[in-house]
């Protein structure tokens, strides 16, 4: 047997209400009176949310400076602008809000503060991670990313490119996981999170790094989104299934953290690169697509004991089935011909290949020839 490692977990505080610890907690971390830059989703003024969490810290003696100019799959210059931000407020603690693009661009933010160089000096580890960085508190409003557990953060380049960070710097000091603050998440992006969480799980414990340690997370992650997606879905006030899918996803994210990604990433990046579209849909039908192609290739029934995780049949095919009947019952919209015209199979093809997304092609069970990848594209464009 090879020799394996688990990273660390943050600390993690869990339950109904639990964002109102977020005082104590900045206490416990930083000076009293230290700024605290809170990275907050623009789309959480509305419901409240950023209102409530700005004032809890306020409350408790923390003086507060919100970011919100974030969009879906953040960008280099807005962790830039971000930093910059930071800088000038002098603030000891990141407390980030909302889903995986403000928690990758706080986290992002939170490291590259302590340094002058600009975000786009440390994609892809190409120099390391500065020191000096603010202590990191994620606070997660949807289910799908895990980035509250990962030492990863994605920043999309000004060709659409995702880039990736990577680094210990990156992990959170804390998270503190709330269902509450996912009740409001529509439908559709419930599922899509809830499917992003899902196919993390599957791949941690099924790529080329995958290991028995890890098993421990990523399959119980698989069992908690197969026990409670479709309720979160159809009942958005059922705190136990919201619970349930919010524990899956930091446990999700703890099982990428350790083993990594594979194919499904690969694709879901490429296509996100090409046309904007949601991480969790993206990576859920590359999965879909490239399924029946990966599992030729489970020499140690990783996909059977998925299945197992879900309380299918524990085969290769009986994960198939059970992982695409969930998606279908979730109401993912799956077919992705309409939002990918004029684009050919070709034309993703080469960019599941680009330096960014080769790893996780690299860390697919399957070896993979450019037909394949031809062939799986093709798949994914033709999706119903």
């Amino acid at each position: 047997m090879s020799v394996h490692q688990l990273a660390q977990v943050p600390a993690m505080t869990i339950g109904a209400g639990a964002r109102k610890q977020i005082g104590d907690l900045a206490a416990s971390l930083v000076a009293p009176g230290s700024p605290v830059l809170l990275v907050a989703d623009p789309g959480l003024a509305a419901t409240g949310m950023t209102a409530e969490l700005e004032g809890l810290l306020v409350a408790a003696g923390f003086p507060v400076i919100v970011f919100s100019d974030i969009k879906s799959d953040p960008t280099i210059a807005q962790a830039d602008a971000a930093a910059k931000v930071a800088r000038s407020s002098g603030a000891k603690l990141m407390v980030a809000l909302g889903g995986g693009s403000a928690l990758d661009l706080g986290k992002a933010v939170a490291v590259i503060a302590g340094a002058d160089a600009p975000a786009e000096t440390y994609a892809l580890c190409a120099a390391p991670l500065p020191a000096g960085r603010l202590k990191i508190i994620c606070m997660p409003t949807t289910s799908g990313t895990g980035s509250e557990t990962t030492r990863t953060a994605i920043l999309s380049a000004p060709d659409g490119a995702k880039l990736w960070f990577w680094g210990d710097e990156l992990k959170a000091d804390h998270a503190i996981l709330d269902p509450e603050l996912t009740v409001s998440l529509p439908a559709q992006l419930t599922a899509a999170t809830g499917i992003d969480a899902l196919v993390h799980a599957v791949e941690a414990a099924t790529n080329r790094n995958a290991h028995a340690g890890n098993d421990l997370y990523a399959h119980e992650a698989i069992r908690l989104v197969a026990i409670h997606l479709e309720t979160a879905v159809k009942d958005p006030t059922n705190l136990v299934a919201r619970e349930g899918v919010q524990r899956a996803a930091a446990l999700a994210g703890t099982a990428i953290d350790n083993c990594g990604t594979a194919i499904a990433h690969a694709i879901g990046h490429a296509m996100a690169s090409l046309r904007p579209m949601h991480h969790g849909r993206a990576v859920g039908v590359a999965m879909l697509a490239s399924l029946p192609w990966v599992v030729s290739n489970d020499p140690d029934g990783r996909f059977a004991a998925c299945a197992a995780a879900m309380g299918a049949e524990p085969t290769a095919q009986g994960f198939i089935d059970a992982y695409g009947d969930l998606v279908r019952r979730t109401g993912l919209r799956i077919a992705v011909s309409d939002d990918f015209t004029g684009i050919t199979p070709e034309a993703l093809a080469a960019q599941m290949v680009r330096p960014e997304n080769a790893p996780m092609i690299r860390s697919t069970v399957r070896e993979s020839s450019p037909a394949d990848l031809l062939a799986i594209a093709q798949a994914v464009l033709a999706l119903r």
